[in-house]
């Protein structure tokens, strides 16, 4: 499975992210900017001690990433999506989408994908406004997972 992250900047998230793409083989992708930084020193001070066996890519916009994964269905998550993400039917190779933390997939991201490729994790809205993004990537991941072992 693959994991994108559009445009992060609570370090802590991609962090979360990038460690649970390694215990589950999966790779992660992010977007820039970062509101972070990824270099050997930055990564040795924060501790992240699993950071070479990170699958990691690192794309300047959102348009190279297109450009350089053309392949394999992409889902974006959005509190603005229809369907929620245990209707989908995952499969190997797929992309998982993310926003930032802040403000979530920008419109023109979300706007340009077909309906049914824009999932929500459902929640009560009057609670709360979203999820946190490193639980909303292993709640989704794990049902992808979750779902293509369950098909072999």
């Amino acid at each position: 499975m693959n994991l994108v992250l559009v445009y992060p900047s609570i370090p802590p998230n991609p962090g979360n992210a990038s460690r649970l793409c390694a215990a589950t083989g999966s790779r992660l992708h992010l977007i820039e900017p970062l509101g972070f930084d990824i270099d050997d020193r930055a990564v040795r001070r924060a501790g992240l001690d699993y950071w070479d066996s990170v699958d990691l890519t690192v794309y300047p916009d959102f348009e190279t990433f297109l450009e350089k994964n053309p392949d394999g269905t992409k889902y974006f998550f959005s509190t603005a999506g229809k369907r929620g993400f245990h209707q989908a039917e995952f499969e190997a190779g797929d992309y998982l989408v993310f926003g930032n933390e802040t403000y979530g997939l920008p419109d023109g991201i979300i706007g340009a994908q077909p309906p049914d490729q824009v999932l929500n994790i459902p929640i009560k809205l009057d609670c709360v406004r979203s999820l946190n993004l490193s639980n909303c990537a292993a709640i989704v991941l794990y049902e992808a997972l979750r779902q293509l072992n369950h098909r072999s």
